[in-house]
């Protein structure tokens, strides 16, 4: 499906205490007013989306309120994008040209649990800050974006889809928040591979002749109490877990298949990929010893580390905060889960921030979360979020100075002010990770 509508792990920054103290965008108050009346559509498009969750790549009807939205509110709405039907790219373009800069939308749901990971908030609340700000900074330079990125649960991996399809391309700086049970302007996140171990074996009558076959499902359970077996020697850092996905169709059939889902995690990409060779060797143990055959495969990409962006993080710390929100950097050693925008802060200045919209010590993946991503609180945090969110865009695309130091704190170099304010890049401090994109001229 593709088509048009047209509507009317990061170096520390070099120097983010100057940029934070210059704030040429638009004012907070404008943006706040803006937030303000754009919230009850907001939360109307928000439970549109919970109230119909839908799983990866299925997400049409969220696909339909979001892009409805933003049409109506003037930007042109792409469908389709990077030949992914659920995915999206709705631009305003400005007045002049200058930087592109994207708010990313996530709005798929879980199995059985629906959104309890609060995907309607940030949908919603993504398109909102978006509109807030083109109506903010209605003469506005460059491009202002909301990128629908589906999929990003059980490793779909949709910005990475997005991306290969160069949906990035030319994109400056992206950003998006996530709900959470407590606030934080950066977090670190897990490199996770997601992997599915299947089992073939040799049918036979469960009890006639079960000495005639070779049961898939007994290669599992050796497969998975092999994992159990290894956690206590791998790093604390590290996570695995699965489900059966296949054990059989019949209690007296011996299973000739058998399949098992599973995550690997760990900090960093080189330390998960590792370990997936130590949990393919116990798949084949597994298999030798019941006489099956196994194979491992990817259900997805790998999902990297995230790079949060120090300049882009702080800047959104400090709107949110003056909006009366607690937030500062997350812990480091704080558990963490994984996403696809991991593998797009190697490519670009990104943020991921966490507002609380529910109580202290609700889990996220929960039905406690989806419920709470329903509620007043929920939606007034989003606001704020939305804010947040809006006020980075807005300096982003009208100080070259403030994007000047986020594209060098990505690059790893130190930069200084020019006369006229323009920003020149002074040193290089470091290589990027492998497969990081170098830095690109600035469209500014």
């Amino acid at each position: 499906m593709s088509g048009t509508t047209t509507g009317s792990t990061p170096a520390p920054s070099p120097a983010p205490t100057a940029v934070s103290a210059r704030v040429p965008g638009s004012s907070l108050k404008r943006l706040t007013d803006e937030l303000t009346a754009l919230r009850p559509r907001m939360e109307e498009v928000s439970r549109a989306v919970h109230a119909r969750p839908e799983l990866k790549f299925a997400e049409f009807h969220a696909l339909e309120v979001l892009t409805g939205w933003l049409a109506e509110a003037g930007f042109a709405v792409e469908t389709g994008a990077g030949g992914v039907d659920t995915a999206f790219v709705a631009v305003h373009e400005g007045s002049t040209p200058g930087p592109y800069v994207a708010v990313l939308a996530e709005y798929d749901a879980l199995p059985a649990v629906g959104h309890g990971c609060g995907h309607n908030l940030i949908a919603a609340g993504g398109a909102a800050a978006a509109i807030a700000a083109v109506r903010a900074l209605p003469g506005h330079a460059g491009t202002i974006a909301v990128i629908g990125t589906p999929g990003e649960e059980m490793g779909g991996a949709g910005k990475v889809l997005l991306a290969e399809a160069g949906v990035f391309d030319g994109v400056d700086a992206a950003v998006m928040f996530h709900p959470s049970d407590r606030s934080a302007t950066t977090q670190h996140a897990l490199a996770a591979a997601h992997l599915r171990a299947e089992f073939t074996g040799v049918s036979a009558h469960a009890a006639k002749t079960p000495w005639e076959g070779r049961s898939a499902l007994a290669a599992a359970q050796l497969f998975l109490n092999a994992l159990d077996s290894m956690r206590q020697f791998v790093p604390p850092t590290a996570r695995l877990h699965g489900i059966v996905s296949d054990g059989g169709q019949a209690a007296n059939v011996v299973p000739a298949r058998a399949a098992v889902d599973f995550y690997v995690r760990d900090t960093t990409s080189a330390a998960t990929e590792a370990l997936v060779e130590r949990v393919r060797a116990a798949a084949r143990g597994a298999a030798l010893a019941t006489g099956t055959e196994a194979a491992v495969t990817e259900t997805g990409a790998l999902y990297t580390e995230r790079r949060d962006n120090g300049v882009l993080a702080a800047r959104f710390g400090a709107t949110v905060r003056a909006l009366g929100v607690d937030i500062g950097p997350g812990a480091p050693d704080e558990p963490a889960g994984s996403s696809d925008i991991g593998n797009l802060s190697q490519l670009l200045p990104v943020i991921h921030p966490y507002v609380q919209t529910a109580a202290f010590g609700t889990p996220s993946h929960s039905d406690a979360m989806r419920d709470a991503s329903a509620t007043a609180f929920a939606h007034d945090r989003t606001r704020i979020a939305a804010t947040g969110l809006a006020r980075v865009v807005t300096d982003l695309v009208s100080d070259p100075e403030f994007l000047a130091a986020a594209r060098a704190e990505f690059e790893g170099v130190e930069y200084e002010a020019g006369d006229g304010g323009e920003t020149r890049e002074v040193r290089d401090t470091g290589d990027r990770p492998d497969g990081a994109r170098r830095l690109r001229p600035c469209r500014s």
